[in-house]
């Protein structure tokens, strides 16, 4: 297993893992691939944006994003958040989205992030006990949102 910080050439495959694995809702209008590798350079290229693939057998099989985000609070240290957990079906149970997830735990310590954030639209058990399992807790917090789509 490869970690490492998503390439426009990964463009087909994350398509594949956020349609096929993640969203429930994947749109039905074709996409612009070279639409999504200019996005993916650019998330490359940031320098407080991670998106971060698994790579093994040559394809991206799991993928995490995270974003640091400057703050005026906590001494001034940044906070994490992330987003987008998802391995494809073959690839699952294997433990990639774990390494990906200590990765993206590791970056946010790199970076003097004061917390990591994560969102999942998920409630079944499995997933939040794997949440659990990386370390992370579940909060008294609400998670409040206005979608745009």
């Amino acid at each position: 297993m490869i970690i490492r910080k998503a390439l426009p050439s990964d463009a087909e495959g994350l398509k594949t893992l956020y349609f096929e694995y993640l969203t429930a809702y994947p749109p039905k209008e074709a996409q612009n691939m070279d639409k999504w590798r200019e996005k993916i350079e650019k998330m490359a290229n940031s320098d407080n944006m991670y998106l971060l693939v698994a790579e093994e057998d040559g394809k991206a099989v799991s993928s995490v994003c995270m974003v640091i985000v400057d703050n005026l609070t906590h001494n001034l240290r940044p906070y994490a958040v992330i987003e987008n957990v998802v391995t494809h079906g073959d690839y699952q149970k294997r433990g990639f989205a774990s390494a990906l997830l200590q990765k993206a735990i590791s970056i946010a310590k790199d970076n003097d992030c004061y917390k990591v954030f994560l969102e999942t639209g998920s409630n079944k058990e499995s997933t939040l006990n794997f949440y659990r399992n990386n370390g992370f807790v579940l909060d008294k917090k609400h998670s409040c949102m206005i979608r745009f789509d």
